[in-house]
């Protein structure tokens, strides 16, 4: 089996198909994937399936059918940005790996309106320096549960002006000198 072939395989068998090509299972009637059916591209992609198709449950080989015509539709680069993707989810733990499902499955219970604001959230840390992304982890890291669980219920009752007002405080914080710092540390009410 050719290297895109396993790849594609494994992309879609590790879990790692993009909401888009899980919703096509979601919406999916009863029907089922018949290998026959399936377009010349994504038996040649998924070829190294065909013996034990109609062995897969319905679920997963509506997923591999939905994660083949995702493939042939990317053009390099993005073929490119998946393997790499896919290269960092084997190397994680099958802890890890639950955690992030779990996580996934949270956001897609959100409301539309609440997962446009996580979408522009995380895109604005994106933007950010890696080292001003890589410290903010590290401090999020070394909260407790409590404290994280209390700057989520804070953050979440701030109206758009008092975040808009926090986010101004927090640049000015990341401007600071380490001396400053540790001087405005030291004022009262701080």
């Amino acid at each position: 089996m050719n290297r895109t072939r396993r790849e594609l395989i494994g992309f879609a068998l590790g879990g790692l198909l993009p909401a888009a090509a899980l919703a096509d299972e979601q919406g999916a009637d009863d029907a089922r994937t018949d290998w026959d059916e399936l377009s010349a591209e994504q038996r040649e992609l998924l070829d190294g399936l065909r013996e034990k198709w109609d062995e897969l449950p319905e679920a997963q080989r509506r997923r591999l059918a939905a994660g083949a015509r995702r493939w042939a539709a990317m053009d390099p680069e993005q073929r490119e940005r998946a393997r790499r993707r896919f290269e960092r989810w084997r190397q994680l733990t099958p802890e890890q790996r639950k955690r992030i499902r779990e996580q996934f499955r949270r956001y897609r219970s959100l409301p539309p309106e609440q997962r446009e604001r996580v979408r522009r959230q995380f895109r604005r840390f994106r933007q950010l320096p890696p080292e001003q992304r890589r410290q903010l982890r590290e401090r999020w890291r070394n909260l407790s549960p409590e404290q994280r669980q209390r700057l989520r219920r804070r953050w979440q009752r701030m109206t758009p002006e008092q975040r808009e007002q926090a986010r101004e405080r927090m640049r000015r914080w990341r401007d600071m000198a380490p001396e400053e710092r540790e001087r405005a540390r030291q004022q009262p009410g701080h």
